[in-house]
């Protein structure tokens, strides 16, 4: 018989069996101090405690389900570290190559936003220069003002790309320790 733990991990509450506790402890632990992020690490093992709660609800098909130890090496294979040189085999990444790249989604890049982000958001989803996105809708303007009014709804339906992991999914990207790093507000 194996003990159980009950942890709140990103807000959210899992059941754990004993060695998979052990085990996520002991990388989260070696994440903190690999992250070289100072005083900053505390926000972005929040961010990193958020991904492992969504991988762990994304897997889990109710809530009394056990975390388990195969289900914890799967998500540190995922995450990786930060830095993501894995020093020790004990937490180092195995990804699948039958795994593919993430679908990118649409949204509105805070970081090269001129407005509203649109602009920006379009050309990582369209994979395009976000210069030529802005000269057409620019052009769009003129003709009937379609340009101004697709680009207000867009602005009001396309969510913010406020997170980490948001922004990496904005750019194709597996929302990986290193790539959370990168990409994390809190640089």
């Amino acid at each position: 018989m194996k003990k159980v733990i009950n942890a709140g991990i990103g807000g959210r509450s899992f059941v754990i069996d004993e060695d998979a506790y052990f085990r996520l402890d002991r990388y989260l632990d070696r994440f903190r101090e690999r992250t070289g992020m100072g005083v900053q690490a505390k926000d972005v093992m929040e961010d990193i405690e958020q991904r492992i709660s969504e991988l762990f609800a994304e897997s889990l098909r109710s809530d009394q389900e056990v975390v388990n130890l195969a289900l914890v090496n799967k998500v540190i294979a995922q995450l990786g570290m930060p830095d993501g040189n894995p020093e020790d085999d004990d937490f180092a990444a195995t990804v699948d190559p039958a795994e593919n790249s993430p679908a990118k989604k649409l949204y509105r890049d805070p970081d090269s936003r001129i407005i509203g982000g649109v602009c920006g958001g379009l050309s990582y989803y369209l994979n395009i220069d976000p210069v030529l996105v802005r000269v057409l809708f620019f052009i769009g303007i003129f003709p009937g003002g379609i340009g101004f009014w697709l680009y207000i709804i867009l602005w009001l339906v396309v969510p913010n790309a406020d997170t980490a992991a948001k922004k990496c999914e904005m750019r194709g990207l597996k929302a990986t320790a290193e790539n959370l790093r990168k990409y994390s507000i809190y640089k």
